[in-house]
Parts: structure tokens; C-alpha cells; sequence
């Protein structure tokens, strides 16, 4: 009787489970994912938040304590000098208990080529060893430049997947946020694709009927 109380029971939670569709993201433990974003024209926001809404977990928008000025040859010319000398702008974001989250989302825009700054900050200040290291990326066409490699060489003794990138808006021609509409739409298709490759989450079994 009591084998076949259990198998009614185990009869009931696989049939939950198929009519919910019990994706892999539903099945992962939101409770492990973390993503921490840089957005300055909000296109690597609208990245995020697509990712956030098919994997769950925390999502954190990264600030600096002392913003960066809002003219666009200002902004360029600061992080040059950042990059020459290899200044780290204070963060205003502070992670609590990191340890927690098993798997973390970076995302940022390419600036001069390179990571942002304040990305690495963030990647300096924090241990993630151990951890399941997702970067993601978007830019004015150029591509990503170093950024990729820089979170391999910043993010020691994690395990570090393959990255994502997508063309953003192009601050110089004053087009700034890109992925919008339609655009943000076929984003969604591709950072789908792009998790369903990498193993973060797998497509839901289509039900007949």
C-alpha cells in the first residue's frame, strides 16, 4: 500500500510537470544565478532583462559612485585616460553574499575596445572561483574586442562559457537605445539560442493536442 501511495504520488508530479512544460530553467535553481550588468545607453539592459526572464535569479544594474559625464566625447576621453593608467572607478553597487550564486552573468558594452572600467571593478573586487562565468556583450558593430578575454584573465579558477554579443546602438551617430520593438524581439530569439547552446536552459517539449 505504501509502494503504491508513492507511485501515485510520483504519477502526479510527472504529470505537473508535463502539462507546466518544466523547462531546464524552471528545473535550475534560480536561487544560484546572478547577473550584474553595465548599460550606459540601456541596449545591454534590455540584454540582461531577456536573460533574466528565461533563467531567473537576481538581476544587478552596475553603478559607479562618481557617474561618468553625459557628453559622449567627455565619457570617451575619461575612460582612455582610465584605460592608459589603469584606474578602477570606485563602485556605488555592493553584491551581498556573492558566495551564494553559483552561476554569474556579466554584461557589459565594448568601450574603446575594451571592457569598461567599471566592469572591472566589479571583476576585481569579487572572488569567482568556482563559479560558472557567463559574459554577454553589445557594441556599435565593432564587436567585442578584448572584453572576452579580459573576463578569462580576471575571473581565475572559474569556468568560464562561451559568450554572448549583439550590435547595440551607436552613441557617435546618436543612436542609443537600439534594442527596442522588433529589434528586441529577434534579440530575444538569439539569446535563446545562445542559452540553449551553452546549457543553461533547454527548450520546452512541445505538447500535441
Amino acid at each position: 500500500m505504501h509502494d503504491m501511495k508513492n507511485a501515485i504520488a510520483l504519477t502526479l508530479i510527472m504529470g505537473m510537470c508535463f502539462i507546466s512544460g518544466c523547462s531546464n530553467a524552471q528545473s535550475m535553481s534560480s536561487k544560484n544565478i546572478l547577473i550584474v550588468y553595465l548599460s550606459r545607453t540601456n541596449n545591454t539592459k534590455a540584454i540582461a532583462e531577456i536573460i533574466h526572464n528565461n533563467v531567473g535569479g537576481t538581476l544587478v544594474a552596475l553603478e559607479i559612485e562618481k557617474p561618468y559625464p553625459e557628453n559622449y566625447q567627455a565619457i570617451v576621453q575619461q575612460v582612455v585616460k582610465e584605460n592608459e593608467t589603469g584606474y578602477l572607478p570606485p563602485l556605488k553597487t555592493k553584491i551581498d553574499g556573492i558566495g551564494k550564486y553559483d552561476i554569474v552573468f556579466i554584461g557589459f558594452p565594448t568601450w574603446d575596445m575594451k571592457m569598461p572600467p567599471p566592469m572591472k571593478s566589479f571583476l576585481h573586487q569579487y572572488d569567482f572561483n568556482g563559479k560558472t562565468v557567463v559574459p554577454f556583450n553589445t557594441n556599435a558593430g565593432y564587436g567585442v574586442g578584448n572584453g572576452f578575454q579580459t573576463v578569462k584573465e580576471l575571473c581565475i579558477g572559474s569556468r568560464i562559457l562561451e559568450g554572448f554579443e549583439i550590435k547595440g546602438g551607436v552613441e557617435r551617430d546618436g543612436i542609443y537605445l537600439d534594442i527596442k520593438g522588433k529589434r528586441a524581439k529577434e534579440a530575444e530569439t538569439e539569446v535563446i539560442k545562445w542559452l540553449q547552446k551553452i546549457e543553461i536552459i533547454k527548450s520546452n517539449p512541445k505538447v500535441d493536442g
